[in-house]
């Protein structure tokens, strides 16, 4: 298949987005899937706040589908901008829109539940608007396998990157040089 806009990530550039990874949701996600999706995007989010990226986390109906689940809920950054939300993609969401915008970065890293609605709806409507959007394989779920993979066909099919959380975490990076790399491989053993 061929990679529309194949850039890797960049430190100054992303805005890591975590979609609606929320107690009720989670509950119907196969255990195994939702242990990965939990610990990658822990990962990312100690990374982003070690890093300096911003981090905007969305929450499909709360009331609904409850709040995040606390190991992720327990490592968003003090600084992270939080929506509440009832539309599928984010970008249905103003005020996700708004600080996108007033970020100035273009690039968006998408975490999240589930892979073939909320972050599907948001990857492609995101393209749209012109920012380069990067799916975390290892940090998206469904709650059907089929559904995960078709998303994942889908969006590779429109040129959205796909990528995984090292990827990402050493793209920031770029070089073992960089001041956090030592505390952040330490993160992996």
């Amino acid at each position: 298949m061929k990679a529309s806009g194949a850039h890797l990530c960049d430190v100054e550039n992303s805005t890591l987005v975590v979609i609606d990874i929320q107690t009720r949701l989670g509950k119907s996600m196969p255990s195994k899937v939702l242990t990965r999706v939990v610990e990658n995007t822990v990962f990312l989010l100690k990374s982003a706040e070690l890093m300096g990226v911003p981090v905007i986390a969305s929450e499909q109906y709360p009331k609904g589908l409850g709040e995040y689940v606390s190991e992720v809920n327990e490592n968003l950054p003090a600084t992270t901008q939080h929506i509440q939300k009832t539309c599928f993609s984010c970008c249905g969401s103003d005020e996700f829109m708004e600080i996108l915008e007033k970020s100035g970065r273009k690039q968006v890293i998408l975490t999240g539940m589930e892979a073939h609605v909320c972050v599907l709806q948001t990857a492609i409507e995101l393209q749209e608007h012109g920012y380069e959007v990067f799916t975390v394989g290892d940090a998206i779920c469904s709650r059907r396998l089929d559904n995960y993979q078709n998303a994942l066909e889908r969006l590779e099919y429109l040129g959205v990157n796909q990528t995984n959380t090292e990827s990402v975490v050493f793209e920031w990076l770029r070089d073992a040089k960089n001041e956090y790399f030592k505390e952040i491989a330490a993160w992996l053993q």
